[in-house]
């Protein structure tokens, strides 16, 4: 198979390049130039937000069995690589996000949910849902349905994360003492190790799967006790979850997700939206989920091969408590009991 990967230096884009690779298969990359693209790959440089910045593309010959687009900013990007290829490529592949659906989508809501309004030919950027709609909506104008596979994605951990939930936790971990521990224990989570995306992408090439997916692990596949014993455990730093009710992070004014990375309260709309996809769809198309063990240990081993500190995307806010606001609720909270196995 030969891909090309408008992107594939960072995060999603570099877990499909190396999944490629490893299978055997040419890999293109067009990308900024801004990192180093993976060793066995084909480059062509270039800024999808310069004029003329897809030159390089379009003066090259090549042709692709598949094109992988994770863009995430103005959809016009995603219009005019598009437009671009749709003679030069057999099936385009848009990692889109499960935010593209309308607010607020119940427990359960699969690909047929109603979706935000959207345009492709956005020149600006708007907000995260539309944009990703925006570009789905790219791809459906020059690729049609038949061609087309949209990766309706939920929350993305694993080894090259740029964004800071999993790395945060486990640096976290790694520092030891008392940790402020996001209740309750058996809470549900629901997410996609970046590697399981990459294979399923490639997956879904081979078998011309085309239509929209909710990408991400069956409903309750870990829980918020289960990510973060892990995550105490092997980075060894000696960390004591003191479990805290959701009620007493809220009233301490912590934001959700943000602050305190993946946790969102249960029985609210955003862990409905977050953690509660039907994802039978993916699954029945081939699917495969690793276990939690395996996604923090493989995030924890690559953290370490860069020197422990996660590269930041600069247009994603960084995420994590205050150390300060961290020991002032834990010491509010101090009969809360320690419950880690």
């Amino acid at each position: 198979m030969r891909l090309l990967v408008l992107g594939g230096t960072e995060f999603a884009g570099r877990a499909v390049v190396e999944a490629a690779l490893g299978r055997g298969w040419e890999v293109t990359v067009f990308h900024r130039g801004r990192h180093e693209a993976p060793p066995g790959v084909r480059s062509l440089l270039g800024d999808r937000t310069a004029p003329d910045g897809l030159t390089a593309l379009a003066g090259d010959p090549g042709e692709w069995d598949v094109v992988v687009d994770t863009w995430s900013a103005a959809p016009c990007a995603v219009r005019d690589a598009a437009r671009l290829l749709r003679g030069r490529a057999r099936r385009y592949v848009y990692v889109s996000s499960c935010s593209v659906y309308a607010w607020a989508p119940p427990a359960g809501y699969g690909e047929d949910a109603p979706l935000v309004e959207g345009a492709s030919d956005d020149a600006d950027e708007t907000d995260y849902p539309r944009d990703k709609r925006g570009g789905e909506l790219a791809v459906l104008d020059a690729f049609g349905e038949d061609r087309s596979v949209l990766v309706r994605a939920g929350l993305l951990l694993g080894p090259y994360e740029n964004i800071g939930r999993l790395p945060w936790w486990l640096g976290r971990m790694a520092r030891g003492g008392p940790v402020l521990a996001p209740g309750p224990r058996e809470l549900p989570l629901q997410y996609v190790d970046v590697r399981d995306l990459a294979e399923w992408i490639l997956l879904a090439a081979e078998r011309e799967l085309s239509g929209p997916y909710n990408l991400m692990s069956p409903q309750g596949h870990t829980t918020m006790g289960e990510l973060l014993d892990t995550c105490a455990r092997v980075t060894g730093g000696g960390a004591e979850l003191r479990w805290t009710e959701p009620e007493v992070i809220l009233e301490a004014g912590i934001a959700p997700w943000t602050e305190l990375p993946v946790w969102v309260p249960p029985g609210s709309d955003l862990h409905d939206a977050l953690h509660g996809a039907d994802v039978s769809r993916a699954l029945a198309a081939g699917l495969s989920c690793r276990p939690v063990e395996e996604t923090v240990a493989g995030t924890w081993r690559w953290l370490q091969d860069v020197g422990g500190a996660a590269p930041q995307r600069p247009d994603r806010p960084r995420p994590g408590l205050d150390p300060e606001v961290e020991a002032k609720v834990l010491a509010a909270a101090g009969g809360v009991r320690n419950t880690t196995p």
